[in-house]
C-alpha cells in the first residue's frame, strides 16, 4: 500500500480514535476526575481502537502484521507518547485551566499522531 493511501487510512481512523480518546477525557474530566488519569483512560480507550483498526486496515499486507511482536512494539510506542501527551495536558490545565486542556488536546493528538504514523509504519507493523 502507498504511502499516501496508508495516510488517508491512518488518518481516518486517528479521526475516530481522537473523537474517542478526547470525549472520553473531556466527560471524565468534567465529572470531577483529575485531568491526568482522565487522559490515560482516554487514550487507552482511543488505543485499543486504533490497534486493531490500523492493524487490519492501515498497515496490511506482506510486509506488515498483526500480533504479538507489533503489539509490543506498540505498547511501547504507545507508553511514550501517553507520557508525553499526559505531560503536555497536565500542565497546560495547571498552567491556564481545563477548559484550555480540552482545547489544547486535540493539537497535541497531531503532533504526537505525526510520529505515531511513522513509527507505526517503519516499526510497529513491520515484519
Amino acid at each position: 500500500m502507498s504511502v499516501l493511501r496508508q495516510g488517508r487510512c491512518y488518518l481516518l481512523i486517528g479521526v475516530l480514535q481522537w473523537l474517542l480518546d478526547w470525549g472520553v477525557m473531556v466527560g471524565l474530566s468534567h465529572a470531577g476526575m483529575l485531568v491526568e488519569p482522565a487522559n490515560v483512560a482516554g487514550r487507552i480507550s482511543g488505543a485499543l481502537l486504533g490497534f486493531w483498526l490500523n492493524g487490519r486496515i492501515t498497515f496490511t499486507g506482506d510486509e506488515h502484521h498483526l500480533g504479538r511482536k507489533p503489539l509490543l512494539r506498540f505498547l511501547a510506542m504507545w507508553l511514550m507518547t501517553t507520557f508525553v501527551s499526559t505531560w503536555a495536558i497536565g500542565n497546560i490545565d495547571d498552567w491556564f485551566g481545563l477548559r484550555w486542556a480540552w482545547m489544547a488536546k486535540p493539537a497535541v493528538e497531531l503532533a504526537l499522531g505525526v510520529i505515531g504514523f511513522l513509527l507505526s509504519r517503519h516499526w510497529v507493523y513491520k515484519h
